[in-house]
């Protein structure tokens, strides 16, 4: 089978990149060929093990004159703050929506008429995925929810008509939770019968357990974005008021911009119990989960975080907010090993109301006190629970469920090719 992947951003710097690349792999572990169009930086062309360069066709944004196939700004990026230089979806008007579509219908052409591909798997469900299937009506295409184009979608009230007209027509998407399923049914008023929920998944031959040890200080890992829908503003003020243990908290990840600059001024006040580790590989990230004990996701918005399946995977204990599919996921894991904070109403998907923020902060203290005394009395985490629901989410079998939608739509699109 070939397979054309498509996403509209980089593809080796978010996690619906890692997930691209991760189904490319398992793919071609399965005899199956695969070719991306992609959005990149101008002359920043990534190297991706999974797929070669001859089999890649790239929209370069960053351009400082557009043509065909460069744009003249940043890509644009499934999150407001990205792990680097994007724009927002809210500014895609006008001139830039449509050089945006004409750039990326010269390369999906281009693609589809270089590698003839049995089927299409794009990537969000938003405007990339709407042109996709607006140029490609007769081609199966699949695509993947992953919780961010939700956000976009209700955000840039510019974009859904055209979103909504294309997507509705798309043969299978494929859902992470049934709770975010439920939600891509009530936005896009899409058929439940073409909503897969199959989830995200994690490599087990990088994240994978060893036995965890206490010398003294209990380590807790932060991963993902520094900015205030993740929480991290108020999990380093919450660390601040925990006095009576030893703790020393890692940060992985990058941002930008106002946010950024008041999470570094938040962890700078920590002194040397704080480690700012940047930006850092998969395997990097694997050696900071060994060495966890507590990993903490305070977020006010998920779709269903990777990172999470990995720490799992690497024996850590986890913190985070209980959000849409969340509990669906963890919730029959042991309360000593995933703790869930229940939210208060939020202002927006993913900012508190400011008379919450100081109940938040308590809440979040306390989670990490409690969980801090588990990580003292039993130092490593033994929960056949957690362990069984991290088998089920490697990527090769998210991977099996995947390919179950791809042969169902193929089927069924040669048999209604009108349709």
């Amino acid at each position: 089978m070939k397979i054309l992947h498509v996403i509209g951003q980089r593809p080796e710097k978010t996690g619906s990149g890692i997930y691209l690349q991760a189904i490319a792999h398992e793919s071609e572990k399965h005899g199956h060929f695969n070719y991306m169009v992609a959005g990149v930086p101008l002359d920043d062309i990534p190297d991706l093990t999974c797929i070669s360069r001859e089999c890649c066709q790239y929209v370069q944004f960053g351009s400082d004159h557009r043509s065909d196939d460069h744009l003249g700004f940043p890509v644009t990026g499934m999150s407001d703050v990205m792990p680097y230089n994007s724009s927002l979806f809210m500014e895609l008007k006008d001139d830039r929506l449509a050089d945006y579509k004409t750039a990326f219908s010269r390369i999906l052409q281009k693609a589809a008429d270089l590698y003839q591909p049995d089927i299409i798997h794009t990537h969000h469900l938003l405007v990339l995925t709407a042109l996709t299937r607006k140029l490609f009506p007769h081609l199966p295409i699949v695509t993947t929810c992953h919780g961010t184009d939700l956000r976009q979608y209700n955000n840039c009230d510019h974009l859904r008509d055209f979103v909504k007209k294309y997507c509705r027509r798309l043969d299978g998407i494929i859902a992470l939770t049934n709770d975010q399923k439920a939600n891509i049914i009530r936005l896009y008023d899409i058929s439940p019968d073409k909503i897969s929920a199959i989830g995200g998944g994690y490599d087990e031959t990088i994240f994978n357990r060893t036995p965890k040890s206490l010398n003294n200080k209990v380590h807790i890992l932060y991963a993902g974005k520094f900015n205030r829908s993740k929480g991290v503003p108020w999990l380093l003020r919450s660390l601040a008021d925990i006095k009576d243990h030893d703790w020393h908290l890692h940060m992985a990840g990058s941002g930008k911009g106002s946010e950024y600059d008041e999470c570094m001024v938040l962890a700078k006040k920590l002194g040397e119990k704080v480690t700012i580790h940047g930006y850092v590989t998969q395997h990097q990230l694997s050696a900071l989960m060994k060495k966890a004990h507590i990993q903490v996701l305070p977020s006010f918005f998920e779709g269903l975080p990777l990172v999470l399946l990995e720490g799992l995977a690497s024996g850590c204990r986890i913190i985070t907010t209980n959000l849409s599919g969340f509990t669906e996921i963890f919730g029959a894991v042991k309360r000593e090993t995933v703790d869930l904070i229940q939210l208060p109403p939020l202002k927006t998907i993913d900012r508190p109301f400011s008379k919450d923020e100081a109940w938040l902060e308590k809440e979040l203290c306390q989670k990490i006190n409690q969980m801090i005394g588990r990580v003292k009395e039993h130092p490593d985490c033994n929960d056949k629970q957690a362990d069984k629901i991290a088998l089920d989410y490697t990527w090769e079998q998210v991977f099996n469920r995947i390919f179950s939608v791809y042969q169902a739509v193929i089927q069924k699109k040669h048999a209604n090719p009108d349709k």
